[in-house]
């Protein structure tokens, strides 16, 4: 049986700050799929992602590149904020106020992958920017989901944290569209590579058929 369709754009386009960032994109996305976005920066990968958000919101785990934290609140706040949805206002506001035993297990498990226990309770403003991204990756985990889109989820980890971390979330969502700025981490832990240039789809294709001069010619002058 195929799989089944997640999403389909006919020749979108999409503006950012009144410019034409993405045009003529064709795209089919299949459920169960691991897709990287690959390309310059400027591309047009963050806004495509942006797009497919605007177009997929529910069940949707969603890593921004600005990771979207809150720097006045912990760790634990900041991961618990990927559930807040489940709770009612009231719950929400009594568990920043004393955070709730259970959920402090819970955050603590998560934090565990990706190496952050020990920084449970800090402010997110205190941590260095791998620390606060390794953050941002815990939320998307706490939260769940069909779908991750993440926005260079590793960029600031070094490599073994960053093969630690893209494993998990490989694991934990049944689909994800990330973009990443290393193609070999691309080609390892997603089944298909789309590359942009210029705000188009240049390049479209399986990992296990990719050759170095495919993914090259994203990046030549």
């Amino acid at each position: 049986m195929s799989a089944s369709v997640l999403l389909d754009l006919v020749n979108a386009e999409a503006r950012y700050q009144d410019k034409l960032a993405l045009s003529g994109i064709n795209l089919r996305l299949y459920r169960g799929q691991k897709v990287a976005l690959v390309g310059r920066s400027g591309s047009g990968k963050s806004t495509l992602l942006r797009l497919i958000y605007e177009k997929l919101p529910d069940n949707t785990a969603l890593v921004p590149q600005d990771e979207g934290l809150v720097q006045t609140l912990s760790v634990y706040h900041n991961v618990y904020m990927g559930r807040l949805s489940q709770h009612a206002a009231l719950y929400n506001l009594a568990n920043l106020v004393k955070p709730f035993k259970s959920h402090v297990a819970e955050v603590r498990d998560v934090l565990e992958r990706v190496q952050l226990t020990d920084k449970c309770f800090e402010p997110v403003g205190q941590l260095s920017g791998g620390q606060r991204q390794r953050t941002a990756i815990a939320r998307s985990l706490y939260q769940g989901g069909e779908l991750l889109l993440a926005d260079e989820p590793v960029s600031a980890v070094d490599e073994q944290q960053s093969r630690r971390i893209l494993e998990a979330l490989c694991n934990d969502f049944p689909s994800v569209i990330m973009a990443l700025h290393d193609t070999t981490l691309a080609v390892a832990y997603c089944d298909r590579v789309i590359g942009l240039q210029d705000g188009k789809i240049i390049l479209d294709q399986a990992s296990n058929e990719l050759s170095a001069a495919d993914l090259s010619q994203l990046y030549d002058d």
